[in-house]
């Protein structure tokens, strides 16, 4: 019930990881499905509509459904604790928006056992994905429509909530350019959350009216049009890369710092860079859509836009190697995750500045080139990242240390898996192996490529395997992990691992970029208060939010099949969720000095 009921934004962190680490599981068992199948020519493993099934649900999950919960798992956890904030600004509305993006990845995921998930692919474009045959038992996109629905739901707000906690609850003296990086990224990603998600809910609402209420926004014959789709999810898409890669850039950046004992280097060039990735994101979608005849001019007007994002990645990957330069460099496995990301995500982004070439577009579309590059970028780019990540933070968040011994084996599996697995795939792409489609002749010299990239995908999962082992033995072992392992230079460092409910005992004074290091530096082993030690204010549990994302979850079951019981079982839990919470006056619980000092905790 304490987990039913949290609103503690450390715990929704762990909910969030533990979410994101299932649906991982899932996606990557689709993966090596696909490779199984594809691991030698002309086999009849899984044919037609069940490969467009994995297909679909390994991109849609790993997109949705496991990478957008991992980094709102660290924003959860870091973010308060290296601005020095007790909580986010709204923890309700926290709690709500991991109970909705859960809801909604498990109705997406019960299509396999209710007739079949969709097959539309995992971009759904229409008419494929809205075509529906009013007979049929097969509701496979109506799956994708409403589950994406819900959990974006909770990614918007989860974004809108960050956003504001960023601005409004920073400790005195933390002015914006003295933000650790993580921070600075995850606040422009909440930006991009909030103009990019009510495009695609928009797109999923017409798709909905199209399948499920006999709607024409995408029949041509009815007056529709299926480009206005692709549109609306790519003005979506192209942000949500973005979304997902900016705050592994941000990961990188602290793990990079921390690891090379020295500030990072160009701080405010990265501030910038990261706000002109991200201002730009918005201005590229149509580079998904060269070959769909909207003509040379916008062609060419997306095609300079999208190169020009490589020129504020190119100041990242300079100033991360400027800051690695002449530094006292630690190979923890968390840096060696990190430093691995940077010529990786570089050779992903050398692909993408190909595509962005309509010309050669025409010849890369559709093709495993374009399915190695996105790999490249997603895995190699926000994956690595999102290891760095959890190696780094994991004391922090769980009070215990992995196993750098296994660390290292999950890392060097997994990485050499992983080039194994993409590398052989741009030349197939060259070769003309189009993406999608689940078998290939024998002796068109594909056979090679494909059976290497199949070995390196049980490589990655190998390395995945290795990680759970790892975890399973650091939980074995009783939570020693000191405040500070790694000698870190922000706020989070400075509380006890795991931290107290409340986070910071005093709210911490900051004097300067990389606040901890700075009072280690003139010699303080703690943090100056920044007010007296008082009475603290802290949210009540609630179970609503969990309440409230079950009645969206029993509706859409209800809308889909066409049973308006059902629909009006998930309203009434829905509508009195929102009512119990707009006439219950809730005030919270104080925790007084006294209940600090008892708990002998530091501040």
């Amino acid at each position: 019930m304490d987990w039913l009921t949290t609103v503690d934004h450390k715990k929704i962190a762990i909910l969030y990881l533990l979410a994101g680490g299932l649906f991982f599981i899932f996606g990557g068992l689709e993966a090596i499905l696909i490779r199984v199948q594809l691991m030698y020519p002309d086999q009849h493993i899984f044919v037609g509509d069940t490969f467009n099934q994995l297909t679909t649900m390994h991109g849609t999950t790993m997109i949705f459904l496991a990478a957008m919960p991992a980094i709102f798992a660290f924003m959860n956890a870091v973010i308060p604790l290296q601005i020095g904030a007790r909580d986010v600004a709204f923890p309700f509305v926290n709690a709500l928006g991991f109970w909705l993006f859960f809801f909604g990845g498990v109705l997406l995921n019960t299509g396999w056992f209710l007739g079949g998930a969709p097959a539309a692919g995992w971009t759904a474009y229409s008419p494929l994905a809205s075509l529906q045959d009013p007979n049929s038992a097969y509701h496979g996109v109506d799956f994708y429509v409403l589950g994406l629905q819900i959990a974006g739901a909770g990614t918007l707000i989860g974004g809108i909530n960050f956003l504001v906690t960023i601005i409004n609850m920073r400790a005195p003296g933390m002015t914006f350019m003295r933000m650790p990086m993580f921070t600075w990224a995850s606040f422009i990603t909440s930006a991009l959350i909030l103009f990019a998600f009510p495009v695609i809910t928009v797109g999923l609402v017409e798709l909905m009216f199209d399948r499920i209420f006999g709607g024409a926004f995408f029949d041509v014959g009815r007056g529709g049009n299926p480009m206005l789709w692709q549109h609306l999810f790519w003005i979506f898409g192209h942000p949500e890369v973005y979304i997902l890669i900016l705050p592994a850039f941000g990961i990188i950046s602290d793990v990079v710092s921390t690891f090379s004992n020295k500030r990072l280097f160009g701080y405010s060039s990265m501030v910038f860079a990261t706000a002109l990735i991200g201002f730009l994101g918005f201005m590229v979608w149509v580079h998904h859509m060269f070959t769909d005849g909207i003509g040379p001019v916008a062609n060419a007007i997306f095609g300079i836009a999208t190169m020009a994002i490589a020129v504020p990645t190119g100041v990242k990957i300079f100033n991360w190697l400027f800051t690695l330069w002449g530094g006292s460099i630690r190979f923890t496995t968390a840096n060696l995750w990190a430093t691995a990301f940077i010529p990786t995500f570089v050779m992903g982004g050398v692909t993408g500045v190909m595509l962005a070439v309509p010309a050669a577009d025409f010849q890369y579309h559709d093709s495993y080139f374009v399915v190695a590059h996105f790999h490249y970028v997603i895995v190699g780019g926000l994956v690595l990242a999102l290891f760095a990540g959890c190696y780094y933070w994991w004391p922090k968040m769980f009070g215990r240390m992995l196993s750098e011994t296994l660390g290292k084996w999950h890392f060097w599996t997994f990485f050499i898996g992983f080039h194994l697995t993409f590398f052989p795939q741009h030349f197939l792409g060259l070769m003309g192996m189009p993406r999608r489609v689940f078998t290939y002749l024998p002796n068109q010299d594909l056979d090679v490529g494909n059976l290497i990239s199949s070995i390196g995908a049980f490589g990655m999962g190998i390395g995945f395997i290795i990680f759970l082992i790892n975890i399973a033995a650091s939980w074995a072992k009783p939570a020693n992990a000191v405040a500070d392992p790694w000698d870190g230079r922000t706020l989070e460092w400075t509380i006890p691992s795991p931290p107290p409910e409340y986070n910071f005992k005093q709210t911490p004074l900051v004097r300067g970029l990389d606040a901890f290091f700075k009072e280690k530096v003139a010699g303080n082993k703690e943090m100056t208060p920044a007010e007296p030690i008082g009475s603290i204010h802290m949210p009540s549990p609630s179970i609503l939010p969990f309440v409230l994302s079950l009645g969206f979850f029993i509706a859409g079951y209800g809308f889909m099949y066409h049973h308006y019981v059902v629909s009006g079982i998930g309203g009434v839990l829905m509508l009195g969720s929102m009512f119990l919470r707009s006439v219950y006056d809730d005030h919270g619980f104080h925790i007084e000095p006294e209940e600090l000092e008892d708990k002998g905790v530091k501040s």
